[in-house]
């Protein structure tokens, strides 16, 4: 019996669907920024029939203020390159498709523009570098072998929660140089963060606010610790013993800590559970990948293509300006669409199938570009292409055996589970 089946069937009637839908839509009435389309994976049509009749498509029809979706990879790239344009300010709304709520604007370097990103950004880029990336290599080769000794065989476990939390958070504590036994704030943290109203990870404003407090508090006594001891090899420290970020206000820390605890643990973890997913639907590539181990380095940046972890990045502009024959306003919100950008027709062929041998596989848009290209991106290169060695290593595969369950978000676009079983 395939197991498989079922989830296929259910999968090709809903993507029908979907198509059905999407080109019945009129287009002034697109809101392709609405997160049920990315929770039930349906979101692929709107974006493929926008990317087709209205690249540059203005969005008037949400229960958010009206903004630009951009959905060419090229476009894409001017809107992410100009930065003397458009503006990623948390104070004139920051990098979502919603403003910052009030009380939640806190400036991180990822919201700043020059020349303040830049002096903040430099602080936590020693954590990247290649010298000590070998480092951290040996401790996510020997916490990987851990984790995935410990799996059980024959029954079925979310691998969301057993593998892909687990080793993110692991490396997380490590960066941060967090107390080991309580990492999975972390993680909670990062979830309560990003979480919108209708995700179910908070019940009301009142508790995430609460959350966030604790995570100021808890934060802020391990701040002061490092700027009153010698400097160390950690975010924090680096932060704390550099000009540029020892003096922030608290907004600023804040802003910073959430930023690296975000981007730090969401997107790998995500595309940690993308990858399994991914072979398991095509089956023809699990083979491949089995047969020759070193397509590992040309799957790796596939599967963060295919993946895309962060849906989005948004802008605001700082003049009239035009993108793509659309006359852009000074104030306007314009939304690069990385998750329709890396299945652009025109930049990649079969966009919308997984190749792990994809020739140049590094064109994909997923880390940004510019000044605010992700500064963690060869670490969370390196932590999938370990996990994946160390996996093929010690399971001939791992089945997925049922649907994964994926975040109510059209920022972050993740997994919440995936059940999956090991034979053996």
């Amino acid at each position: 019996m395939n197991i498989q089946t079922p989830v296929k069937t259910d999968k090709a009637e809903r993507m029908r669907r979907a198509r059905e839908e999407a080109y019945a839509t009129p287009l002034a009435q697109f809101h392709p920024g609405a997160p049920r389309l990315f929770q039930d994976d349906t979101l692929w049509p709107w974006f493929e029939r926008l990317r087709k009749e209205e690249p540059v498509h203005y969005c008037t029809n949400a229960p958010i203020e009206p903004y630009w979706s951009v959905v060419k990879y090229n476009d894409i790239m001017h809107v992410d390159t100009s930065h003397g344009i458009f503006s990623s300010d948390s104070t004139l709304g920051g990098i979502g498709i919603r403003d910052v709520p009030q009380g939640y604007d806190w400036p991180s370097f990822i919201a700043m523009d020059q020349p303040q990103h830049s002096a903040q950004r430099k602080t936590v880029s020693p954590m990247f570098t290649p010298t000590h990336l070998d480092e951290l290599a040996k401790l996510i080769r020997q916490r990987s072998q851990t984790v995935l000794d410990n799996l059980p065989r024959n029954e079925t476990f979310n691998f969301v929660e057993r593998v892909s939390i687990e080793l993110t958070t692991q490396m997380l504590a490590t960066l941060f140089d967090f107390p080991w036994d309580e990492r999975r704030k972390l993680t909670r943290w990062s979830d309560v963060a990003t979480a919108l109203p209708k995700s179910g990870i908070v019940a009301s404003a009142e508790e995430r606010r609460r959350e966030m407090d604790e995570c100021y508090a808890y934060m802020s006594k391990l701040w002061n610790e490092r700027v009153n001891s010698a400097p160390r090899n950690d975010l924090l420290s680096l932060m704390a013993h550099n000009d540029a970020t020892r003096f922030m206000d608290p907004d600023n820390l804040m802003g910073n800590i959430i930023l690296l605890i975000v981007g730090g643990n969401d997107t790998t973890r995500n595309t940690m559970t993308g990858s399994v997913l991914a072979l398991n639907e095509n089956p023809e590539q699990y083979d491949k990948l089995r047969a020759n181990p070193a397509l590992i380095d040309s799957m790796v940046p596939e599967v963060i293509r295919w993946q895309t972890p962060l849906a989005h990045m948004r802008r605001t502009a700082l003049q009239d300006t035009e993108i793509g024959g659309k006359q852009i306003k000074k104030g306007d919100r314009v939304v690069m669409w990385y998750v329709s950008g890396n299945r652009d027709e025109e930049m990649f062929e079969k966009p919308n199938d997984f190749i792990i041998d994809r020739p140049r596989p590094r064109t994909h848009l997923s880390f940004g570009f510019g000044i605010h290209r992700c500064v963690g991106m060869r670490l969370a290169e390196l932590q999938l292409r370990i996990v994946w060695e160390e996996m093929l290593k010690r399971f001939d595969r791992i089945e997925v055996v049922g649907e994964p369950k994926r975040i109510y978000s059209s920022f972050i676009k993740g997994y919440e589970s995936l059940p999956v079983r090991i034979p053996g």
